[in-house]
């Protein structure tokens, strides 16, 4: 009984695991850069990328992406892995592409981002002081805020249409095309490239480049 007591007040070797029940420094070194990440990330993914894409199943992978990697990489740590081994996991992991659907170069650097920001709290140390880990956070946040926001970059999207006058597509009737493609999407086209010709069924796959905020349907 008394054995038990102290297994559950100290938390020595719980279960006979050879894992503590609570351990005060270790919580406090896991809850404080977790709450750090949490805040930055999701400060990024809501109020600088969503306002602007627009795309609430981006918000929902971004965060969870940020909580996984987060603890995975704070658990590595724990366990001493190897500088050569994180590397390669954070490499491996920011390259992940989904097998569903392309992800579009800007939703992939926001990927990026995030993980970036997962690993830099997750692997803060006795080593790194407080100023260094927030101003690492701030300046990462603060950049991509002036990318997105204040520098008013605007982001060329595409789209791949099955066009069929395709008596439209020779290169010296190529105004003639913008003007029917901005009159029947409705977008401001800033060009087009014509890809595929099928002359069995006169159609044609044209990639039509537009910028998002000439549209409030952009996907």
């Amino acid at each position: 009984m008394n054995l038990l007591l102290n297994i559950l007040l100290y938390g020595k070797d719980f279960l006979g695991l050879g894992m503590e029940l609570f351990d005060k420094s270790d919580f406090i070194e896991l809850i404080v850069p977790f709450g750090v990440n949490l805040f930055f990330s999701f400060i990024i993914i809501r109020f600088i990328y969503y306002p602007k894409a627009g795309r609430k199943d981006y918000l929902f992978t971004y965060i969870l992406f940020s909580i996984i990697v987060f603890f995975l990489f704070h658990m590595l740590s724990s366990t001493k892995l190897s500088t050569g081994a994180g590397l390669g996991l954070f490499a491996i992991m920011g390259i992940i592409r989904y097998r569903t659907d392309a992800i579009a170069i800007k939703e992939m650097t926001y990927l990026f981002v995030i993980i970036g920001l997962a690993v830099i709290n997750a692997l803060s140390n006795k080593k790194v002081s407080v100023t260094e880990l927030m101003f690492a956070n701030f300046t990462i946040m603060g950049i991509v805020f002036l990318l997105e926001q204040a520098w008013m970059l605007k982001q060329e999207t595409s789209k791949i249409v099955t066009y069929e006058k395709i008596e439209l597509i020779k290169p010296e009737k190529y105004g003639e095309l913008l003007a029917d493609l901005n009159d029947r999407t409705g977008l401001k086209i800033e060009r087009a490239v014509i890809g595929k010709i099928d002359f069995l069924r006169d159609t044609a796959q044209v990639r039509i480049y537009f910028h998002e905020d000439s549209s409030k349907t952009t996907a």
